[in-house]
């Protein structure tokens, strides 16, 4: 079973930037995909970016695409997201999450394992 621990999250002003991170206790992510999801208040969660770890292929929501980076270091099993031009609307708490097949899915129902989220707010 697989551990993530988020965080990276905090205050930022509309226009900046923040990387979250995603450290996961699993020591091979090879056949693992993972994701990024946030949920602002009143609202379902919602995918924002995936990433299979050993293809490295990505997709991104049309909402954060060419403002979020998704990535990943295997040397210390992390997941990252790099979140630049940030807007209030980003405004949520970010979770990351894995499952165990490397084809990459946008649906949170496909991924069994989740870490604790981390809040983002964007206000000036």
């Amino acid at each position: 079973q697989v551990q993530l621990v988020d965080s990276g999250g905090g205050l930022v002003q509309p226009g900046g930037s923040l990387r979250l991170s995603c450290a996961a206790s699993e020591r091979t992510l090879s056949t693992y995909a993972m994701g990024w999801f946030r949920q602002a208040p009143g609202k379902e969660r919602a995918f924002v970016a995936a990433i299979s770890w050993s293809l490295g292929n990505t997709t991104y929501a049309d909402s954060v695409s060419n403002r979020f980076t998704v990535s990943r270091d295997n040397a210390k099993n992390t997941l990252y997201l790099q979140m630049n031009s940030l807007k209030p609307e980003d405004t949520a708490v970010y979770y990351c999450a894995a499952r165990p097949m490397v084809i990459i899915s946008r649906s949170p129902h496909e991924y069994p394992y989740w870490g604790q989220g981390t809040q983002v707010t964007v206000s000036s």
